[in-house]
């Protein structure tokens, strides 16, 4: 059977739905309308899709890491996380990882794994603690999101900075990567956390501008040449980094779509655009956390 043709409007809408509408019914009917039929929306819809099925690149068990599940003091409830480094390590620089909008999920613990792998103590919090954890259901996941307010977000993120600068295996020199609304909580915690040294935000929303002068870390930003809805805030994002002189790198990937590093999301993903994007972070955080 020929694959079914995934078009730009049809990522568009994928995008629409999980980012702003949050509504599966009507997102349905518009992407029959564009595939031609039911049966042609219903298989492409999965392709537009994270695929937890595919998640692990990195086994859970391999025997070059130590792994754990970890809980750090948060508000108004402790935090829990998922933690990985190279096995027998002693003290390494730290990096959070901070999840999409659905939550702390298979994929997010296997790019935690990746950055272990690299030579790094990675931590990645749940940020829905507050709320029972992440479900298993991606909508209720980023209905969640939603109800959870900015501040509660940002206390957690500056209390895992805190905890890690004082973890054993830590060196205390700590950095952040996060993906989507985790690349917008990246930003919000450079300007939060005076101890946090680096983090690269991938296609994640950019802060006020009113903001910026209080950011600290160096950063990279990652953005998708196809993503126009973060895509607009780059622009202003970049003229207060300048003016208020902040260590910052920009990268537009040109022809590639928001969520272009998520690997398990088969008509998104690209992997020329998320090796070179991966290979530009691993650099820049060993360059700035030592």
């Amino acid at each position: 059977m020929e694959q079914p043709k995934i078009t730009q409007a049809m990522i568009d809408a994928y995008d629409e739905y999980t980012h702003l509408t949050l509504d599966r019914r009507a997102f349905m009917r518009k992407l029959k309308a564009l595939a031609g039929s039911g049966a042609a929306a219903a298989a492409i819809a999965p392709m537009l899709a994270a695929s937890n099925a595919a998640a692990e690149i990195v086994a859970a068990d391999d025997s070059r890491l130590t792994t754990a599940d970890l809980t750090y003091r948060g508000a108004p409830a402790d935090i829990k996380a998922y933690a990985a480094m190279p096995k027998d390590a002693a003290k390494l620089p730290a990096v959070i990882v901070i999840h999409e909008n659905r939550g702390l999920n298979n994929h997010i613990r296997d790019v935690t794994r990746r950055m272990a792998l690299e030579g790094f103590l990675a931590m990645a919090p749940d940020m829905l603690s507050p709320s029972g954890g992440t479900p298993q259901d991606e909508d209720k996941a980023r209905d969640m999101i939603g109800q959870i307010t900015p501040d509660i977000y940002g206390t957690n993120l500056v209390a895992a900075v805190e905890f890690l600068k004082t973890h054993p295996n830590s060196t205390g020199n700590i950095g952040a990567v996060g993906f989507c609304w985790g690349g917008g909580q990246v930003n919000r915690l450079a300007a939060l956390s005076p101890d946090l040294e680096a983090g690269v935000a991938y296609y994640g929303a950019q802060p006020p501008a009113e903001d910026v002068p209080k950011i600290h870390a160096a950063l990279m930003l990652h953005y998708a040449g196809l993503d126009d809805r973060i895509n607009k805030g780059i622009d202003a994002y970049r003229k207060a980094l300048e003016a208020n002189g902040k260590d910052f790198q920009i990268f537009v990937y040109d022809g590639v779509n928001h969520a272009f590093n998520n690997d398990t999301s088969a008509a998104r993903y690209d992997k020329a655009a998320a090796d070179l994007a991966w290979s530009r972070t691993v650099g820049f955080l060993k360059e700035k956390l030592g």
